[in-house]
């Protein structure tokens, strides 16, 4: 079962978040807003401080589709 003082905490978080990302933020709902769907892929490199890099790749899902649509409608 959903803990809703989570849910507000994971709110407030998100808003955060969003104030000190706005590009990342706007990227993503554009993203999403343009017909990102199943079959897109999503790419992520992350580069440490001291340089070392990591990178993945997923190709969405109806499954993940709908998981991140229902997380947005929750903000």
């Amino acid at each position: 079962m959903i803990n809703p003082a989570k849910l507000l905490t994971l709110k407030k978080d998100w808003e955060g978040f969003a104030q000190r990302h706005p590009k990342f933020v706007q990227f993503f709902m554009t993203l999403m807003q343009n017909g990102v769907g199943v079959g897109s892929v999503i790419d992520v490199t992350v580069t440490l401080p001291d340089g070392k890099s990591y990178q993945s790749n997923m190709r969405l899902t109806q499954e993940d589709v709908d998981f991140v649509k229902n997380i947005g409608n929750m903000m």
